[in-house]
């Protein structure tokens, strides 16, 4: 076989993957900001009076004989470090009980961005398969390189040099049309200080990777859940594991689907998220595997990646 690298390898050497615990589905209730935690209280009561009704549909919509479902919470520490896990997840417990909500898994964002030694993102960038559209001629660098990724062809420069005629205006186009263009050009990361800073879409599309059970290293699951009491979580964000189980009951952390109920605000991040995700190779070994055990269960499941991915936007 060749890897992305077009290295050849023996067969043998390629490490089995191991395989998780899967849920029917991960429901995952909402993501803030951290000025809505500086809101208070009565914030984080009311994010989750809205979530609450959508959850409990979205969780009655299993049709399995014994359910499996897991609620989780990704926690933004990436892009800015506020308050403290002692403090932030405790307040979030108690809000979203207050809603007979229970919220079974806290994550960090950070650890969609890097797990231990582990640059877990960078990982998921390897996997991306860049689509040149048709009749391009390398003028326009992989995704790799540019650190953007469209879902088509963007629109040519129509800058003239002083000894040409200005080139005729095209206008971008989807790959896949359906009657008119919705064209997305996704910023994967930008450069601050020398380091590579991943954009909040690319880091969600780690996210629900890693919630469909679909990423492993070297054949080896990543962010396995930390088992914790979220009053004796640590002082420091980056002392806290990337994937905390709160719930010692709790149904399995992936699954073989994901619904997410949140903010419409987030409506274009997750378009983002989709184009992203559209264009990650997922190791067949690994998506094999899901496709198979869901089968034994009875389940459809969806080749697609993205398929397996609801919404709900309030």
């Amino acid at each position: 076989m060749t890897t992305a690298d077009d290295v050849f390898t023996e067969v043998s050497a390629v490490p089995a993957a191991r395989s998780v615990a899967l849920s029917h589905l991960s429901l995952e209730l909402g993501h803030l900001y951290m000025d809505d935690y500086d809101r208070g209280e009565e914030r984080l009561r009311e994010h989750f009076r809205r979530v609450a009704p959508w959850a409990r549909a979205a969780a009655g919509q299993v049709s399995a004989a014994r359910p499996r479902i897991s609620t989780c919470f990704l926690i933004d520490d990436y892009f800015t470090k506020f308050s403290s896990p002692r403090e932030v997840v405790p307040a979030l417990v108690a809000a979203a009980r207050a809603s007979d909500l229970g919220i079974d898994y806290v994550a960090r964002e950070s650890g969609c961005a890097r797990v231990g030694d582990l640059d877990l993102a960078a990982v998921v960038q390897a996997h991306i398969v860049d689509e040149p559209p048709e009749g391009t001629n390398g003028g326009r660098p992989p995704a790799s390189v540019s650190g953007w990724l469209t879902n088509g062809e963007r629109s040519p420069s129509t800058a003239a040099s002083a000894m040409s005629a200005p080139r005729q205006w095209v206008p971008p186009r989807e790959s896949a049309i359906r009657n008119h263009s919705i064209f997305v050009d996704v910023e994967l990361w930008n450069v601050e200080n020398g380091e590579r800073k991943w954009s909040c879409p690319f880091l969600a599309a780690v996210w629900q990777l890693q919630r469909l059970g679909l990423l492993r290293h070297l054949g080896e699951p990543v962010a396995e859940p930390v088992p914790a009491h979220p009053g004796d979580l640590p002082e420091a964000w980056d002392e806290m594991p990337a994937v905390v189980r709160l719930n010692p009951k709790a149904a399995p952390f992936r699954a073989y689907r994901t619904f997410n109920v949140l903010d419409r605000r987030f409506l274009a991040i997750e378009h983002a998220v989709r184009t992203i995700l559209s264009q990650v190779g997922v190791d067949p070994l690994v998506s094999g595997q899901v496709l198979e055990r869901a089968a034994a269960e009875g389940l459809e499941l969806p080749d697609e990646t993205i398929e397996r991915i609801d919404y709900l936007f309030v």
